[in-house]
């Protein structure tokens, strides 16, 4: 059986701290979808990277970017 490169036991709980941890070395601006090959680089959580993927900006000029349009704030 084959194991997936991010992590899948349950639900993540999605935080600032993991969401930072996820697209760190990323390079901006950056585009949604390399932020999200970055995270799942990372190994972060499949919740994580779905919901990165589930943002409707398409570019991020920086991390911030990336949390507000996450969580909104």
């Amino acid at each position: 059986m084959a194991k997936s490169k991010g992590k899948s036991k349950g639900k993540a709980k999605i935080n600032p701290v993991e969401l930072q941890r996820a697209i760190k070395g990323a390079a901006y601006p950056a585009e949604r979808e390399d932020l999200v090959s970055t995270a799942k680089n990372n190994g972060a959580h499949n919740d994580l990277v779905d919901r990165l993927a589930g943002v409707k900006v398409i570019q991020f000029d920086g991390p911030d970017d990336v949390r507000k349009a996450v969580f909104g704030k």
